[in-house]
């Protein structure tokens, strides 16, 4: 466990970092053995993968267990949201990262191709699967499946901050049925991502530039929109243990700032990979 005293806050001895480290390195060698056909590549990628659920089991509880135990003072409270502040910077730019290639692609390289006349029957479009394809690429257009997606989204943010506005008037009811809702607009989300996956008329691996951006981008918001629900569910259970109310409630905060960047992203997403 963990001290706490008036002026700073002094954290106990821990093997976590220690398991953590181990389940990273268990999970690159078995990664890495898995790109170079190794057969025990995968279940030593798999060990990783399991190392990593008991550690995260493991060290939140801890957390969870020094937070209801009265551990954790102000200085404590500024230190997550700084750290919560820095990791969806940490996402902001890593989604910048995407959206910046996808927009060198579309308003620079492809012009830069056709001028060179490298590929003399090229034409500056997109979508397009690059110089080599021999047909037209049929992108996903934004309606149907994408703006479906986009209402739930942004209804799923409204429905959070409904039940954020439970917590801090301390009804509990009104949070739980908030939570609910939004967990299951998070599933319902990405029932329709996996049903729009399987409807797409390209592929990452045979559509160029235009399958692999569009498979990153909306891909890794999945993995978001799906750690996201999770987390919520979590939240929900302390919730409905009592772990929260309208004076402490950071964990809770914490997740919907998480949720809500979610939300932008994927707006964002519908502006430039659908629509644009």
């Amino acid at each position: 466990m963990s001290q706490n005293t008036k002026n700073y806050y002094l954290p106990g001895a821990s093997f976590w970092p220690l398991i953590a480290s181990i389940a990273l390195f268990l999970m690159a060698a078995g990664f890495s053995m898995s790109l170079n056909d190794m057969a025990i590549g995968t279940s030593i990628l798999i060990a990783g993968g399991v190392v990593f659920a008991y550690l995260l089991f493991g060290w939140f509880a801890d957390v969870v267990k020094e937070s209801v135990s009265g551990f954790y003072n102000k200085q404590v409270d500024a230190s997550f949201r700084w750290s919560m502040g820095w990791f969806i910077f940490s996402e902001v730019m890593f989604f910048a990262s995407f959206f910046g290639a996808l927009f060198y692609i579309r308003n620079v390289s492809l012009d830069w191709i056709e001028a060179g006349k490298v590929w003399p029957d090229f034409v500056a479009v997109w979508p397009t699967a690059g110089p080599a394809a021999t047909e037209a690429l049929v992108g996903m257009g934004p309606w149907g499946l994408p703006a479906i997606n986009t209402v739930i989204l942004l209804i799923s943010g409204a429905t959070l901050t409904y039940a954020h506005w439970g917590l801090m008037k301390d009804n509990r009811k009104q949070t739980i049925i908030g939570l609910l809702l939004t967990i299951a607009l998070g599933v319902i989300f990405l029932y329709l991502q996996v049903h729009e996956y399987a409807e797409a008329a390209f592929t990452m691996a045979g559509s160029g530039i235009y399958g692999s951006t569009f498979y990153l981008l909306t891909g890794f918001h999945g993995l978001h929109v799906t750690m996201g629900t999770i987390m919520l569910a979590v939240i929900l259970f302390r919730i409905m243990k009592g772990h929260f109310d309208s004076h402490n409630h950071f964990g809770f905060e914490a997740v919907a700032w998480y949720w809500h960047f979610v939300d932008v992203v994927w707006l964002l997403l519908f502006i430039f990979v659908y629509w644009l």
